[in-house]
C-alpha cells in the first residue's frame, strides 16, 4: 500500500492538499463542510422512523444550524422517502440537499427526479469496494466495481451539479484500489469523493494514514472535497473523524445525537465542539451557529423518541453538572476550572428562569426564546396555553418542563385521525384494573370499556379496540421531566405494523394521561404513514 508517511503529524491548517472547493481558510483556519445525514442514515437506526412533517421540521432545524449539506433520504427505498426527499429539496433553500443512491441507473434517475426542485441538489451514489463486499455482496470482481463506479458517476454528473462517491466499507478496502476508482470518479465527474469506515472497523491512527495516503495517491483529488463518514461500532467514530480532518479531510458526516446504523454514526455536536474548543490545536472550524446545537439534539429526540443518555457529551443532562463540592467551588471562582465550552456555546441558558402561574405571554416567550427555541405565532398561542395548564397543577415550571412541553406540546395539537378525549381507571392490588376510554375520530367520540393487567394494559386494551388495528406494542417508557411528586411524566412508546416501527410521545402531570397520549400518537403516525 506504500509509505504513509507522518499522516497525523500536520495540523490540518497547513495541509495543503485536498482542502476541496469550499474549505478554504478563514482567519488562518481551515472551514470544515458538515454533512448531515440524520434523516437518512440517522433514520436508519431501529424505532428512529420520522414522518414527512417531522423530517421537514428536523431540516429546518438543521438549515437554521448552518449545516453545509443535508442527505435527506434515500430516494428509491420507498415512496414515503422520496417524498420527503422532494419535499425538503423544494422547502430548504440554504443549504445542499443530497440523496443517496446506489450505484444503478434506475437508483440514481430516482434521485434525480425528487432533487429537481432544490437549490443545490447533489447525488451522492455508493458502492463497496472491500474485497469481503465485492465477492459475497456485490458478487463483482475488482475490475467490474472500478467501471461501474465510473460510469454510475457519470451518469449521475450528466443529471446533478454536484455528485458525491463513496467508497463503502473503504476501512477494509486495499488503498491502491481505492485511489484508482477515486481517481476514475473524480475525472467522471465528482466533486467530493468520500472515504467511509462503514463498519466502524478503524483505528484513528490507521484511518489518518488511509485519509493521508488517499489524498497524496489520488489524481484529482487536490480540486475535490474529501469526505469521511465514520460508525461507532467501536465507539471510535469521532475520534476517527478528527483524525481523517488532522490528515486533510475536509468534511465530516455525521448525524444529531450520533444516531444511524447499529452503534451510530459520527455525532455532529462532538465534532463540531472540538473543533470550536480545539481550534488552537486543530487550526479548523465550522460554518455551524453553535448555539443552536441542543436545541437540534432535543428536537431530534423528541421527533424519533430515541432519548439523549444522560452523561452523553456536549448535549445530555449532566454536561454541565457538577456535583462535587470542589468542583462546584471552582466553577463558581471561575468556570473555566471545570468547563472547557461554556453551556451558552451549544444554546443552553446558565440561568434557569422559574415561571408560575402569573407569567405572563412576553415572560414565556422570551424564556424559549433565550432557550433557542422558534416558534410561529400559531404554535405559541398552543405552547402559552399548555404553559397556563401546566402552570395551575405545578407550582412552578422550569427550563425543563418547557422543554418537554416544546418536544411534545405542539405536536399532540397537530391534526391526527384520534384525540383523546378522557379516560376513567379503576385499579388496585386486589382488583382486575378496568379502563374507559373515549377517543375522538375525526371529532365523533368513540367510546370503549376493557379490562386488564394493571391500568397501562386495560387502557391500552380498550383503546386498540376503538382503532381495531392489529400491531405490537414494543415499547414503552416513562420519566419523571423534573424533581418532585408534582413533575410532569413524560411517557414514550413505540408500536409495529408489518416492517414499520412508529414513536408517540405524550407529556402530563398524570402519568397515565401521559401515556394513553403517546399511545395515541404513535398510532396517528401509524395510520398517517399507511395512508
Amino acid at each position: 500500500m506504500g509509505n504513509t508517511e507522518d499522516a497525523l503529524g500536520v495540523p490540518c491548517a497547513r495541509t495543503a492538499a485536498g482542502k476541496g472547493k469550499e474549505a478554504m481558510t478563514k482567519d488562518d483556519k481551515r472551514i470544515i463542510r458538515i454533512f448531515d445525514t440524520t434523516l437518512r442514515d440517522g433514520e436508519q437506526a431501529p424505532g428512529c422512523s420520522m414522518n414527512h412533517q417531522e423530517k421537514l421540521e428536523v431540516a429546518l432545524a438543521l438549515e437554521a444550524l448552518r449545516v453545509d449539506t443535508i442527505e435527506a433520504g434515500f430516494a428509491i427505498a420507498s415512496p414515503g422517502d422520496f417524498e420527503s426527499v422532494r419535499q425538503i429539496a423544494k422547502q430548504v433553500r440554504d443549504v445542499r440537499i443530497a440523496s443517496l443512491a446506489r450505484a444503478v441507473p434506475a437508483d440514481i434517475q430516482r434521485a434525480w427526479e425528487a432533487l429537481r426542485g432544490a437549490q443545490a441538489p447533489v447525488i451522492h451514489v455508493f458502492l463497496a469496494t472491500s474485497p469481503i463486499h465485492m465477492e459475497y455482496k456485490l458478487k463483482m470482481t475488482a475490475d467490474q466495481v472500478f467501471e461501474r463506479a465510473r460510469e454510475m458517476v457519470a451518469l449521475a454528473a450528466s443529471l446533478a451539479p454536484e455528485v458525491e462517491f463513496s467508497a463503502e466499507d473503504a476501512s477494509r478496502s486495499d488503498w491502491d484500489f481505492l485511489c484508482k476508482v477515486y481517481g476514475a470518479v473524480l475525472a467522471a465527474g465528482a466533486a467530493t469523493i468520500n472515504i467511509p469506515d462503514t463498519v466502524g472497523y478503524a483505528s484513528p491512527e490507521e484511518f489518518g494514514a488511509m485519509v493521508a495516503y488517499v489524498m497524496k495517491n489520488t489524481p484529482g483529488i487536490e480540486k475535490a472535497v474529501v469526505s469521511v463518514h465514520c460508525h461507532n461500532d467501536l465507539g471510535l467514530a469521532v475520534a476517527n473523524s478528527l483524525a481523517a480532518v488532522r490528515a486533510g479531510a475536509s468534511q465530516i458526516e455525521c448525524t444529531i445525537n450520533g444516531l444511524g446504523e447499529r452503534a451510530g454514526n459520527a455525532s455532529l455536536e462532538e465534532v463540531a465542539m472540538a473543533l470550536k474548543t480545539r481550534t488552537e490545536y486543530f487550526g479548523c472550524d465550522t460554518n455551524l451557529d453553535t448555539r443552536r446545537i441542543y436545541r437540534t439534539s432535543r428536537l431530534v429526540s423528541a421527533v424519533t423518541g430515541a432519548p439523549v443518555q444522560i452523561n452523553k457529551a456536549v448535549v445530555g443532562q449532566n454536561a454541565f453538572a457538577h456535583e462535587a463540592g470542589i468542583h462546584q467551588h471552582g466553577v463558581m471562582a471561575n468556570a473555566l476550572t471545570y468547563e472547557i465550552m461554556s453551556p451558552e456555546s451549544i444554546g443552553v441558558p446558565r440561568k434557569n428562569m422559574v415561571l408560575g402561574k402569573h407569567s405572563g405571554r412576553h415572560a414565556f416567550e422570551q424564556r424559549i426564546q433565550d432557550m433557542g427555541f422558534q416558534t410561529t405565532r400559531e404554535e405559541l398561542d398552543v405552547l402559552f396555553a399548555r404553559f397556563k395548564e401546566l402552570a395551575d397543577r405545578k407550582r412552578t415550571v422550569t427550563d425543563r418542563d418547557i422543554e418537554a412541553l416544546m418536544g411534545v406540546g405542539v405536536a399532540e395539537d397537530k391534526p391526527g385521525l384520534y384525540k383523546l378525549e378522557r379516560f376513567v381507571i379503576n385499579s388496585g392490588n386486589t382488583i382486575t384494573a378496568t379502563a374507559t376510554v373515549r377517543l375522538l375520530r375525526e371529532g365523533v367520540p368513540v367510546e370503549q370499556v376493557a379490562t386488564g393487567d394493571g391500568p397501562v394494559d386495560a387502557m391500552f386494551t380498550a383503546i386498540n379496540r376503538i382503532v381495531g388495528v392489529k400491531f405490537t406494542l414494543t415499547d414503552y417508557t416513562l420519566r419523571a421531566v423534573t424533581e418532585a411528586t408534582d413533575a410532569q411524566g413524560e411517557a414514550t412508546v413505540k408500536i409495529r405494523r408489518d416492517a414499520g416501527i412508529f414513536n408517540g410521545r405524550g407529556i402530563s402531570t398524570d402519568v397515565l394521561e401521559a401515556t394513553a397520549k403517546a399511545y395515541v400518537n404513535a398510532i396517528n403516525h401509524m395510520l398517517e404513514t399507511k395512508e
